[in-house]
């Protein structure tokens, strides 16, 4: 599964062709989606974390200057920009009678960002690392358990060459075409924990892009799908699942074996249980961030025999020839008190 860095574009959900008015219109679409103040609990914290990109991203699509420069070189567009000031600024007092500077670029650029001089490597600006984003597919089971992942990393990295200064012997690298940065791909080994919620982020410290001359690495969030399950729904902590009796067990009460998401289990259905009642098996749901474990509630769905045989048709007749209070009454008496 390859992940991508996410960008200005991606985190206001626009193509890169978009006009003034189409990032306009995006950011406030955004911006009502992601406020801070429309959340509460760990939703909050990371509709805080989503504003602050979202207002990033719009600041510099939003100016054209600067959306130009970022289009050109990407989200370390700053440090590029100051990289072409110092050049431009050596070239300018290089040369016969400019001012005292001579010999190749890397040797002015390194004086102007505290590299270490001649032979001295790369440049000595630091940039922290970008952040990583993917998707990554669960069960209901990972949850419960928690799972180990291998993800497939495509990222840009600093180029081997020229260092990341996008600079060789005073001219464009021709390893990189002059951005500093090449494409590498990685293969990572996660942990995801038991109890994670479904479209929430789980943050994996320091596995996003390196940074650039000792900048910190970025960090890497696997936004989480929990896949669908035919037999448990997912409520927060809890579980629930759909459990189908006979009408004759509803009644009567009765021992049956119900699914949960380790083993089945016997449970007690109580005489005169109603459709969609529900009974509750403690600590059988999911784990949570305190070590608790949420519960799993089985819904009773009353269901009907497709077939009968002549001795089952003979009992239904036999009970409804007996005496029964009228299960419609209450709607009867409610249906001619709306329409008087």
């Amino acid at each position: 599964m390859a992940t991508a860095q996410r960008g200005y574009y991606d985190i206001l959900g626009i193509p890169r062709g978009a006009s003034a008015d189409d990032i306009k219109k995006a950011f406030r679409r955004r911006a009502r989606e992601f406020h801070p103040d429309l959340h509460t609990g760990a939703k909050k914290t990371e509709m805080e974390k989503k504003f602050k990109e979202l207002n990033q991203a719009h600041e510099v699509l939003s100016d054209p200057d600067k959306r130009k420069k970022y289009d050109q070189y990407g989200q370390n567009w700053e440090q590029a920009e100051a990289h072409e000031k110092a050049r431009q600024q050596a070239g300018g007092q290089g040369g016969p009678g400019g001012g005292g500077f001579s010999g190749d670029f890397g040797d002015i650029f390194d004086t102007f960002f505290g590299g270490r001089g001649r032979g001295g490597g790369a440049p000595g600006f630091a940039a922290d690392g970008e952040d990583l984003e993917t998707d990554v597919q669960l069960t209901i089971r990972d949850v419960l358990r928690g799972v180990s992942r291998r993800i497939d990393l495509t990222e840009r990295i600093t180029c081997k060459a020229c260092g990341g200064s996008a600079i060789v012997r005073g001219r464009p690298c021709i390893v990189c075409g002059g951005s500093g940065t090449q494409t590498d791909k990685r293969t990572i080994e996660v942990h995801i924990p038991a109890g994670v919620q479904h479209d929430t982020r789980v943050r994996i410290a320091g596995k996003g892009q390196p940074g650039m001359n000792g900048g910190k690495p970025g960090d890497l969030y696997l936004r989480v799908h929990i896949q669908p399950n035919g037999i448990f729904r997912q409520k927060g902590f809890d579980v629930q699942v759909t459990l189908p009796v006979w009408p004759w067990e509803a009644a009567l009460g009765a021992e049956v074996m119900a699914p949960t998401l380790t083993e089945p289990v016997k449970v007690k259905i109580p005489a005169g249980s109603k459709a969609d009642s529900k009974l509750r098996l403690k600590g059988k749901g999911l784990p949570t961030a305190t070590g608790d474990q949420g519960d799993l509630f089985l819904k009773l769905k009353i269901v009907m025999p497709t077939t009968l045989s002549d001795e089952e048709r003979a009992l239904y007749e036999q009970l409804g020839r007996a005496r029964h209070s009228d299960p419609r009454a209450e709607i009867l008496v409610a249906s001619r008190r709306s329409s008087s």
